[in-house]
């Protein structure tokens, strides 16, 4: 059997631990716990992992992120989502791109985030022209 090379650290919350206040990492973050406060991501590599026990009751920032679990608040995320059949995001999710299994669920909106800078760059440059 070939051993596994890991070129990233990655942090556990483990189940039945909760961390309160902010989380700030730049690797991976697995939460099988429960977190209190926002988890922001520091690299453009960074992959946050909700297991299906996890909770996270905050707003999440980070690049790429699978959701198998909780989240309370909204969610953004400037590359990837997988949404696992026990997913459930009450709040918004903005995403690049998205994969939802059956059984995922989400309360609130789903923004495509290059739709959304389209959209303000058409509505700036209507704006600029109607003040002409």
């Amino acid at each position: 059997m070939a051993r596994q090379k890991f070129d990233k650290g990655v942090t556990l919350i483990a189940p039945h631990t909760e961390v309160v206040g902010d989380i700030n990492f730049s690797d991976q973050l697995y939460v099988a716990g429960k977190v209190s406060g926002n988890v922001v991501a520091s690299s453009d590599k960074a992959t946050l992992v909700v297991s299906e026990e996890g909770c996270v009751a905050g707003e999440v920032r980070v690049p790429n992120i699978i959701i198998n679990g909780l989240i309370e608040g909204n969610v953004y995320a400037s590359n990837k989502v997988e949404l696992a059949p026990q997913a459930k995001v009450k709040g918004n999710l903005y995403y690049k791109l998205i994969e939802m299994q059956l059984g995922a669920l989400v309360d609130g909106q789903l923004v495509h985030e290059e739709a959304a800078s389209e959209a303000n760059v058409h509505k700036l440059n209507v704006d600029a022209n109607a003040e002409s």
